[in-house]
């Protein structure tokens, strides 16, 4: 059964623009070279004086989530330049099996 993993950051709106670019270069590979990953979306929306980043990523199973985030996969990863952005980080990501798709 596959499993969507949803990760939630916040930016300020003023490193916005970095932050989207940092993550195209920097986690896209990261994710793109784990076995397992299906599909990953990531999205931004910008409120006021934030900018909330969503990361979407699809696996085909829980052991292809645990090669790339680790034995407890509930638990976000974090890149060391992610400090440079995030207002806060949030440790837990949110996990969801897929029971239907079209």
């Amino acid at each position: 059964m596959a499993i969507a993993r949803l990760w939630h950051g916040k930016v300020s709106i003023e490193k916005a623009d970095e932050y989207e670019k940092f993550l195209i270069e920097r986690a896209v590979p990261d994710y793109g070279s784990v076995e397992g990953l299906l599909k990953l979306y990531f999205t931004r929306k910008d409120e006021n004086e934030v900018a909330h980043f969503l990361l979407i990523t699809i696996w085909d199973s829980q052991d292809a989530v645990k090669k790339f985030a680790g034995p407890q996969p509930e638990i976000a990863k974090y890149y060391p330049e992610d400090d440079d952005f995030l207002l806060e980080k949030e440790k837990y990501v949110s996990m969801y099996e897929i029971f239907y798709e079209k």
